[in-house]
């Protein structure tokens, strides 16, 4: 049953099939395609945006529209990548278009809404400690270390999603993880993630 474009009673997507396949059948008309999608992509599309900044209602805000966004260019969808891929390059898009907004509004009437304060309130706690040291990275690195180590993307995926060689991708995220065991030596905190920076490399 594969059904023909425009016709969504023919659509019947299950839990069993790719996200490729469930958005080819959500551009073609199947509320129940994105529903899946969303439920598997909410939690993780949300952790990407809360990792890049302070507020959660802001990171939950980023997550509805990246959402939305995938729904206003369904019909325009071509499974030419992973959709995985096609996901993070949007939710990329729309965090740069909240950073200028930001900037903008920071240049305007001179707040400090560019400013990446945690939104925790303790300083000892490990995750506050990591999250610290990790915006003290270059941007670039700051985000290959956060795709390979928490959004969990290959090597390759990084490299198309960034635009990058697979080598360039590969020698970053080494000097990202070497700074980043810098970063946290240097601050002494009482608990040791360091871990992050000297896993082993794996694709």
């Amino acid at each position: 049953m594969n059904g023909t474009p425009g016709n969504s009673g023919l659509v019947r997507p299950a839990t069993a099939e790719t996200d490729e396949q469930l958005m080819v059948a959500f551009s073609r008309g199947s509320m129940d395609a994105f529903s899946e999608l969303f439920l598997r992509y909410k939690q993780p599309l949300y952790g990407f945006f809360r990792r890049r900044v302070a507020d959660q209602a802001q990171a939950e805000e980023l997550t509805q529209d990246t959402f939305f966004a995938i729904v206003r260019a369904s019909s325009r969808y071509e499974p030419r990548a992973l959709f995985r891929t096609y996901l993070y390059a949007v939710a990329s898009k729309t965090l740069r278009s909240y950073r200028r907004k930001t900037a903008l509004r920071a240049t305007l009437f001179g707040d400090e809404v560019g400013s990446r304060q945690p939104a925790f309130e303790t300083p000892a706690d490990a995750d506050l400690w990591v999250r610290q040291a990790v915006a003290k990275l270059e941007r670039l690195d700051q985000e290959i270390l956060l795709l390979r180590e928490f959004e969990r993307l290959s090597y390759a995926e990084i490299a198309d999603l960034l635009r990058l060689p697979l080598n360039t991708v590969r020698s970053r995220l080494f000097r990202a993880r070497m700074a980043l065991r810098d970063l946290l030596a240097t601050s002494a905190p009482k608990s040791s993630p360091t871990k992050l920076a000297e896993r082993e490399e794996c694709v």
